[in-house]
Parts: C-alpha cells; sequence; structure tokens
C-alpha cells in the first residue's frame, strides 16, 4: 500500500495527493470499491408511492430500476433483463402492471419472476419459472429511497443511524419535494467533497453565507460513516429560519443540508476523471414560515453554490498544475476533510488488496 494512504493522527494530518483526483483507471476503481460499496441515495418516496411506480437510475455504472410492487413493498433490480441484457424501464413512470423488456420483450412481474418469454418453446430444459431478476439492497428513510449493490455494504442503520434524532425538532419526513437543481462542474467529485467538508473557506469564498453562519460557533463531529458541520443561524430569518444550521456529509457522496423547515440533499456524481455532477433536491416544511422563505432560500442557493463551483474549479487546475504536495490538514477546521478521506484510503487499501 502507497505511503500516502496510511492514516495519519489529525495534528499530523496531509491531504491526499494530487494522483487520486485523475485518472480513468482511478476512477473505475472508485466505482468498484466506493460507489459500488456503499449506499447510493436514488429517489424520493414520492416518486414511489403507487404499485407500478418506478424509478431508473444508474450507481456505479449499473443501470438500477426501483418499483413499488402490487404488495406495497419497494424492490430494486438491475435494470438488466436475464435474456440478452435489454432495459426493463427507459425512464420513471407510473402505475405499470409489469416489467417488459424493451429489446425482446421478456415479461417479469414487478417482483421479478420471469413471466413470459416470447417464442422460447424450442428452448431445451428452459423454464420460466427458474428465472429471477437478483434483488438489490433497497432502503426507506425520512422520505429518501437508496440502494447499496453489494452485501458487504454496512446495514442502513450502521451509516445513517442518529441523523434524525440528532436534529429533532425537524422532521425531515413531513417535508415534501418542491425541486431539483444540477450544476456540472469542472472538478474530480472529491474536489467538491472536500470543498463541502470543511468551514474554513467560508470567511474567504462565501461572504454571505459567513453572515447567517457564526464562523466562531462553527463545529465539526465525526460518526462512523457521517460527519457533521454545525452552526448557529443569525440575521437569516428571512433565508433560513431561526435555530440551527445543520451540514450532514454521508460516505461516499451525499449531502444534507437541513435548516429549519427545510432540506436540500446532495448527490455527487462522477462524470469522468475531471467533471461531476452536483443534483440539488429541494424539500420543504408545510407551515407557513417554511413556505414563505422559498424563493429567498432558493436564490441565496443558487449564489452560494456558484461561488464553490468556482474555487472547486480553479483547485482542480492547481492539482493539475504539476506543484502541488499534500499540505497539511487544519486539525480544528478540517477533521471532516481528513475523516473522508482516511474512508477513501480503506477503500483504496482493499481495492490493492484483491488485485494484488
Amino acid at each position: 500500500m502507497p505511503n500516502d494512504t496510511m492514516v495519519e493522527e489529525l495534528n499530523r494530518a496531509h491531504a491526499l495527493a494530487a494522483r487520486y483526483y485523475f485518472g480513468d483507471a482511478m476512477l473505475a476503481m472508485e466505482q468498484r470499491a466506493v460507489f459500488a460499496r456503499s449506499w447510493q441515495l436514488v429517489a424520493q418516496q414520492g416518486q414511489l408511492a403507487e404499485p407500478g411506480d418506478h424509478a431508473v437510475e444508474q450507481v456505479a455504472g449499473v443501470p438500477v430500476l426501483l418499483v413499488r410492487g402490487q404488495d406495497g413493498v419497494l424492490r430494486a433490480f438491475p435494470n438488466v433483463c436475464r435474456h440478452r441484457a435489454g432495459p426493463l424501464a427507459l425512464c420513471d413512470g407510473k402505475g405499470i402492471r409489469a416489467l417488459h423488456c424493451k429489446y425482446h420483450g421478456w415479461t417479469y412481474t414487478l417482483e421479478g419472476q420471469l413471466r413470459s418469454a416470447p417464442e422460447m418453446q424450442d428452448a431445451c430444459d428452459f423454464k420460466i419459472a427458474d428465472i429471477r431478476l437478483p434483488p438489490l439492497r433497497v432502503h426507506e428513510w425520512q422520505g429518501l429511497v437508496f440502494v447499496a449493490l453489494s452485501d458487504e455494504v454496512p446495514a442502513f442503520d450502521e451509516v445513517y443511524g442518529g441523523i434524525a434524532e440528532r436534529i429533532a425538532p425537524i422532521e425531515l419526513a413531513a417535508m415534501r419535494y418542491l425541486r431539483r437543481d444540477t450544476y456540472d462542474v469542472d472538478c474530480n467529485w472529491k474536489v467538491y467533497v472536500d470543498n463541502f467538508l470543511e468551514g474554513y473557506h467560508l470567511p474567504h469564498v462565501h461572504p454571505g453565507l459567513s453572515r447567517v453562519l457564526d464562523y466562531r460557533a462553527y463545529d465539526t463531529e465525526l460518526f462512523a460513516w457521517h460527519s457533521l458541520q454545525s452552526s448557529p443561524l443569525r440575521d437569516s430569518s428571512g433565508i433560513y429560519g431561526d435555530g440551527q444550521a445543520y451540514y450532514y456529509f454521508v460516505y461516499p457522496n451525499v449531502m444534507l443540508n437541513i435548516m429549519p423547515g427545510r432540506m436540500q440533499t446532495n448527490r455527487i456524481l462522477p462524470l469522468g476523471p475531471g467533471r461531476c455532477r452536483v443534483v440539488f433536491d429541494y424539500y420543504y416544511a408545510q407551515d407557513e414560515g417554511a413556505q414563505a422563505r422559498i424563493a429567498a432560500d432558493q436564490g441565496f442557493s443558487d449564489e452560494v453554490q456558484h461561488e464553490d463551483i468556482a474555487i472547486c474549479e480553479a483547485v482542480q487546475q492547481g492539482l493539475a498544475s504539476g506543484h502541488y504536495v499534500p499540505g497539511r490538514l487544519n486539525p480544528k477546521r478540517e477533521s471532516g476533510v481528513w475523516h473522508f478521506q482516511n474512508l477513501l484510503r480503506a477503500a483504496y487499501a482493499g481495492a490493492a488488496g484483491e488485485s494484488a
């Protein structure tokens, strides 16, 4: 294992080396060792409320289909027919009664059992009853839907446990989805995550946000699979309301930005070694105060996002310059970065061990 994947104590720690932010081979390894071995946020429950409602997604390069069965159970499968890999659905939809392969018409029940295979009567020992779609792990939590590709992914409660209790009396499940914003950013996905994980840059990059967060009281807490940055809100009644700001990061690529009466979920999706997509979904409480703040909140969030995009793209250029060596981390302000990068180091070491 390379020396730069060894874990250092926080007060002696260095950032990841630049080489981890480049290259198709690096990203392919991360798809296998990071994204395919973690809980991935793929949908919101409102999309999948009734039998036959379905959604399609990609997780670590795997096409995924989620569908609510006639029995009310939500299931997930690879969106791959058992015949010759055709897709079972091409887009999100409502109220289907069966899954029809778009290539050759093989049909499955919503529970994944093959029901018909046209013109296969001459195939020796072919039995429809023997063919099922392989199930994937799926979990519904606080109005959100997650999928895990591997049985090695920790139990969901080990990853997300304690979040809902910590933010009480804010109730995430009572919030309703409103809209989605998507940003494509010219940086490696980890540059964007690293940036999210520290408030060190707030006074220098986010003048507006710094006015509504209390930098002196800004705190970071570390858990097994997630971290929390929190701050009291000040002078923000028209944007965020009064109370506390909670910025959760859940390994490897999910962010929950929670304010009184509002939650943003962020998914950071790699589009290539040097490009990523940030998907923001907005959820709001239904009380009058939260509803009145929607326009101001979304405008302010867009301003902050463009500030982050500009600095992340500049950092990517700095990493590519050939003039960067890993710098020391700030123990007070960058413990979240240290925590995330150590989880990556463990994943990288595991992948290296498997290929040895």
